[in-house]
């Protein structure tokens, strides 16, 4: 048997931000995983706010993001993980020369970056055992809103039963590439899933919906409501960008994306028939873990840290 603790890394490369996450996982005296964050590294590279605008990363942004996939693996290395994955979102998926600056990042630091799709993203997610969460026989709709996207997954009785990707996010928004009929379809698929289910809850996901509910002082273990949410935007739009940085402590990338966040938010659990958010703060990079240690049980267990070439 290997040594616990494991410790396993996941890259996420967002519209808004780049992330590197360190996971410890040991066994407790029942013999459970226990999954346990170690280090968090979170760069501000908004590759959206370049493809959702030309349809290219700058290059400046492709020096930033190749410095910190060098920065990333020399962290790995230190940390001596068993295993890791990097995983790039909808920015990457739409930029043009997106495929050259994986490659360059390949030959340059030897890390194979994965772009994903929408539902493989919110399938990533969902490894953080969402569903085992949940009361049984109730409703929820599981929503992660990105820089670029914005994920919609329908739980019932512990069963995934729809999933629908959409392209609105919030670096996306503040480039103002929101197409009216995005809305719309939008806007329909929630009207169905609040006319099929009508006493439904909502789970929120992503860096945006985590900082609403420390902005809303929900105590732990309850959720956030409509109304809540509603009394943060206002506080928001009465705020400038500097103002919140100043009076709410936001860091400059946050401060600005958080208001479509919360508006996108909004608008899904009004049309949804949603009152009630609950906000477990996990995320892709969180559900990469869980995908790696799956992965680590399902192989030959090795005995030392991975080599990363």
């Amino acid at each position: 048997m290997p040594e616990f603790p494991l410790t396993f890394a996941a890259i996420d490369i967002g519209s808004n931000a780049v992330r590197l996450l360190f996971n410890h996982v040991y066994l407790n005296p029942q013999n459970q995983p226990v999954f346990k964050k170690v280090a968090l590294t979170r760069v501000p590279v908004r590759l959206g706010a370049d493809v959702f605008g030309n349809g290219f990363v700058s290059p400046r942004n492709e020096e930033r993001l190749l410095q910190t996939m060098q920065a990333f693996k020399s962290l790995m290395l230190v940390h001596g993980v068993n295993d890791w994955m990097g995983a790039a979102t909808s920015a990457m998926r739409e930029a043009q020369n997106g495929p050259n600056i994986l490659d360059r990042i390949y030959r340059e630091t030897g890390l194979n970056i994965d772009v994903i799709d929408g539902s493989t993203e919110a399938d990533l997610i969902f490894k953080n055992d969402v569903a085992g969460q949940l009361i049984p026989g109730k409703p929820y709709l599981y929503i992660d809103i990105g820089g670029g996207s914005t994920e919609l997954t329908l739980f019932f009785e512990g069963e995934k039963h729809l999933a629908h990707s959409f392209p609105i996010g919030t670096v996306r928004a503040l480039s103002g590439k929101i197409l009216p009929e995005t809305w719309t379809e939008l806007k329909e698929i929630c009207l169905g899933i609040k006319n099929s289910f009508p006493e439904l809850s909502g789970i929120g996901s992503g860096g945006n919906v985590v900082k609403l509910f420390a902005l809303a002082e929900v105590p732990a273990g309850r959720p956030l409501t409509t109304d809540k949410t509603k009394g943060v935007l206002k506080r928001l739009q009465a705020l400038s960008f500097d103002d919140r940085i100043r009076h709410l402590n936001l860091n400059p990338d946050r401060a600005d994306v958080i208001l479509p966040a919360t508006e996108i938010l909004l608008f899904i659990c009004r049309h949804a028939g949603i009152r009630r958010l609950w906000v477990p703060q996990v995320g892709l990079s969180d559900g990469i873990v869980h995908h790696l240690y799956e992965r680590w049980l399902n192989s030959n267990p090795h005995h030392g840290p991975m080599q990363i070439s």
